[in-house]
């Protein structure tokens, strides 16, 4: 069977600092309920792989789909690094309340400790409209004697690099920088498949049993990095109609695509799967070897097999934004 764009459903979240802009902004059904925190839209996390919503794949899962398909799937140099493990996860994150200061362990240490992937990601702010903040590393250099005593007596966040959030907005946070979400963010988060984090303080807040959630301090202090943070936000210049470069690591590549205008990419050279998220305006994207073709909106994603080498992207209805991620 030919392989085609692959649309999955998502996986809410309930979080203590969860809202429901994931579906005034997006359309999503939450039924009803009004603190779903996070929508995995793409994912391989043990417990939670992504279930094919739409063609004859419908009802399979990323897990089988790879098992089967193999590199078509992924592509060629992917499958020889990761073999059947997909290697990203994608997500919306919607902050009504701040949530926790935490930290990720980087490869090394989240394989010691965990048997997993560490964590290192990216965030593409999707909404300013009540002003959010965010937090990423530290604002000076400090270490772990200070950290600890400003833990002690409560001023902790002294320590801390706030920054402005507007829409359109990127920030990289690599595993080790202690970071936060804040209050009145949506946001588009592309990062390593991996759930290991270590939270840091949690503003002593309670759970809806009265209970304070799990700190994990004492995992935390070997991994932090402590130097001051030298550029949290990511600087890019926009371009229509041509793929403007936004985050290049060894996990991942990110690109934004402002398309007014039916626009081709040639992904043959990628030997890798593409993940496309919409994050404004509706798209119709099409591939020249099937006849398929899928219309996503903004808050959506699909997942572009390695098979398929030529796609067409086409707004609908005026210009789109998309965000383009492969390895």
């Amino acid at each position: 069977m030919n392989l085609y764009p692959l649309k999955f459903k998502p996986i809410f979240k309930e979080r203590i600092w969860g809202g429901n802009k994931l579906e005034s902004c997006f359309g999503k059904n939450l039924d009803g309920k009004t603190n779903i925190g996070e929508s995995w839209e793409l994912s391989a996390v043990e417990g939670d792989v992504s279930v094919v919503e739409n063609g004859p794949l419908a009802g399979n899962n990323l897990q089988e789909l790879i098992e089967v398909y193999m590199d078509e799937i992924v592509g060629g140099k992917v499958y020889e690094q990761f073999g059947n493990e997909f290697p990203l996860l994608i997500k919306f994150i919607d902050a009504n309340d701040d949530l926790s200061i935490q930290v990720h362990p980087d490869d090394a240490k989240a394989k010691e400790r965990h048997g997993a992937f560490g964590k290192t990601e990216m965030w593409v702010a999707l909404d300013d409209s009540s002003n959010p903040k965010l937090i990423s590393g530290f604002n000076q250099d400090t270490d772990k004697e200070t950290f600890l005593a400003k833990l002690n007596d409560g001023t902790l966040t002294e320590l801390f690099n706030y920054e402005q959030v507007q829409k359109g907005d990127v920030f990289f946070v690599p595993a080790g920088r202690v970071h936060a979400i804040c209050s009145g963010n949506l946001i588009a988060e592309i990062q390593q498949t991996s759930d290991v984090t270590y939270r840091i303080y949690d503003y002593d807040r309670k759970d809806k049993d009265g209970n304070g959630r799990d700190l994990h301090l004492d995992l935390s202090l070997d991994v932090i990095d402590f130097s001051k943070v030298k550029k949290a936000k990511t600087t890019y210049q926009p371009a229509l109609n041509k793929p403007v470069q936004l985050v290049s690591c060894k996990y991942f590549t990110t690109n934004i695509l402002h398309v007014d205008q039916k626009l081709e990419r040639d992904y043959y050279p990628f030997d890798s799967f593409v993940i496309i998220i919409c994050t404004e305006g509706t798209c119709e994207i099409g591939n020249s070897d099937v006849e398929s073709q899928i219309i996503i909106n903004a808050g959506y994603t699909i997942l572009i097999p390695a098979a398929l080498n030529q796609v067409t992207f086409e707004p609908v209805n005026g210009a789109v934004k998309l965000i383009e991620v492969y390895l």
